[in-house]
């Protein structure tokens, strides 16, 4: 008999033992459950509006499908069509050179004026604000504001110009200017964001750095050089990624100012993807035009990482 109460104790206490291990799981896990509840919402809506849409893309890319809904199976043919299309190659091209123009030009732009605004003098949140602006304002309204700006008779730019002596430029309507001038304006309206970016990553460098750097005798450039810019490489790849991919989706500067002319100088290739899908309604090339632009932005992004990632080791 005493065994038996002896046995009879010990499961007992076994399973209040076992109560509470998984009480205290439970509180454990109360957070972690909390906080999966808030982000729920959100990966929903990015599985059903993101990754579906994208998965579906890829579906439809090994389809010949017509706004009509008339499908049919045809494997890779259309990536075999497009590898042998002479128009998605120049498209390519030209996204690729305005890509070269506007990152490095945003880029540059953006850190020395978070520079300028991070100094910590009177009157800098009404500049930060002023330098943001831009980007809230709506593309169409900017493009076509900067559309008058870039015109070549009686434009404001070509005025200007022509007061100081010079001769009106086609900035809009020759092929040699056009790219340059879709960079310019986008810089002006993307540059607060990357600035707010860098603004960022210059408020959580320690100011002691700085600090000792000065009391050693280093000159502002010195400390640029040496400090902040070495201290800022993660936030660069950041700045560098988004501005990439933003410029190799370049569609509403396009489609506001030049309509892909003159003679498809700015024809890139997210506009390609519009006119074959919403012009042409082939919407299973058009579907094979965006998961190579995927791929594309995919490959250009692990390259960045790999260069950054290699510079800071």
């Amino acid at each position: 008999m005493a065994i038996a109460r002896h046995g009879r104790a010990t499961e007992a206490r076994d399973g209040r033992n076992a109560a509470a291990q998984h009480s205290s799981w439970w509180q454990r896990t109360r957070e972690t459950r909390v906080g999966l509840a808030f982000v729920l919402p959100v990966a929903i809506f990015f599985l059903i509006f993101r990754l579906g849409p994208a998965a579906a893309s890829f579906v439809l890319s090994l389809y010949k499908y017509r706004l009509r809904g008339n499908s049919s199976y045809i494997g890779f043919a259309n990536y075999d069509r497009l590898a042998h299309d002479q128009l998605f190659w120049q498209s390519l091209r030209v996204t690729a050179l305005f890509t070269v123009i506007a990152v490095p030009m945003i880029t540059v732009l953006a850190l020395a004026v978070a520079l300028l605004v991070s100094q910590k003098l009177r009157g800098m949140s009404f500049f930060r604000a002023l330098y943001f602006l831009p980007y809230i304002t709506s593309l169409v309204m900017v493009g076509l504001i900067w559309k008058w700006i870039y015109k070549t008779d009686g434009g404001l730019l070509n005025s200007v110009i022509t007061a100081i002596g010079g001769s009106p430029k086609a900035w809009l309507e020759g092929q040699t200017l056009v790219l340059v001038s879709l960079a310019m304006m986008t810089t002006w309206k993307g540059l607060g964001y990357s600035m707010m970016i860098f603004l960022a990553g210059l408020r959580a460098i320690p100011e002691v750095y700085q600090e000792a750097a000065q009391i050693d005798g280093a000159t502002a450039w010195q400390r640029f050089i040496r400090i902040t810019l070495p201290l800022l490489k993660p936030v660069i790849f950041f700045v560098l990624v988004i501005e990439t991919i933003s410029s190799f989706q370049v569609f509403d500067a396009i489609y506001v100012m030049t309509g892909g002319g003159p003679v498809r100088a700015s024809y890139a290739l997210v506009f390609m993807l519009y006119d074959e899908g919403f012009k042409f309604f082939d919407f299973g090339y058009a579907s094979t035009i965006g998961v190579v632009l995927f791929g594309i932005i995919l490959c250009i992004a692990l390259v960045q990482r790999y260069v950054v990632g290699r510079s800071e080791q």
